[in-house]
C-alpha cells in the first residue's frame, strides 16, 4: 500500500523562516524543514494500480504558478483539545482552485472526493494526547498572530509518499509537475 498526498513545496528562505519561529512549546512535536508544504489533497493507502492513475491524472492538472504568502497562525482540534498548530498560506482563493482541480482529477482515478472547506496552510507542530498545554498554545498563537513572510511562488505539485515510522512520518516525492 501507498499512503499518499498532493502538495505544494515553498521554498528554502520561506522554511527557514517558518522553522526560526518553531520553538518555545512544551508538548509540542515540530515539523522539520522536509515536512514543511502546502497540502492540496490527502489520499490515503491506494494499491500500486491506483497510486499509477492517480499520476497520470495528476499530470494533467493545468493551472497558473501560485504566489502566497504566510500570514499568521492557528489550530485545528479534535475532541476538544489542539492537536495542530498551522500557519495560514494567503491568498486562499488561488490555492482553493487548485485544490478543486486536484480533486476534479483524482475522482478520475476513483479517489473518493474530499468534502471538508479547504483551508491553505503549512502544518508547524503536531500534539500527541494530553501533550498540549491550551495556555501555552494560546500564547504561543498570540504572539506569533502577525507572522507574515514575502511573496513567494509554489511552482511545482507535487505527489508525495508518506512514510510512518517509530520517528513520525517522513515524506517522499514520487512525482511532480509544473504549474505554467
Amino acid at each position: 500500500m501507498h499512503r499518499l498526498f498532493v502538495a505544494l513545496r515553498p521554498p528554502l528562505a520561506v522554511r527557514d523562516m517558518l522553522v526560526d519561529v518553531m520553538d518555545g512549546l512544551p508538548g509540542a512535536r515540530w515539523q522539520d524543514d522536509e515536512q514543511l508544504h502546502v497540502t492540496l489533497r490527502f489520499i490515503g493507502e491506494v494499491e500500486r494500480p491506483q497510486a499509477e492513475d492517480i499520476a497520470a491524472a495528476l499530470a494533467g492538472v493545468a493551472a497558473p504558478v501560485i504566489e502566497a504568502r504566510v500570514e499568521g497562525v492557528g489550530t485545528f482540534d479534535r475532541r476538544g483539545r489542539v492537536d495542530t498548530l498551522w500557519a495560514r498560506i494567503m491568498p486562499a482563493e488561488p490555492l482553493a482552485a487548485l485544490h478543486r482541480k486536484v480533486d476534479q482529477a483524482l475522482a478520475r482515478a476513483a479517489v473518493v472526493r474530499d468534502e471538508r472547506r479547504y483551508l491553505p496552510h503549512l502544518t508547524l507542530a503536531r500534539f500527541g494526547r494530553g501533550s498540549s498545554d491550551a495556555g501555552a498554545i494560546a500564547r504561543w498563537v498570540a504572539e506569533h498572530a502577525g507572522l507574515t513572510t514575502p511573496a513567494f511562488t509554489l511552482p511545482h505539485l507535487i505527489l508525495y509518499e508518506s512514510h510512518l515510522g517509530h520517528e513520525g512520518a517522513r515524506y517522499e516525492p514520487v512525482a511532480r509537475w509544473p504549474l505554467a
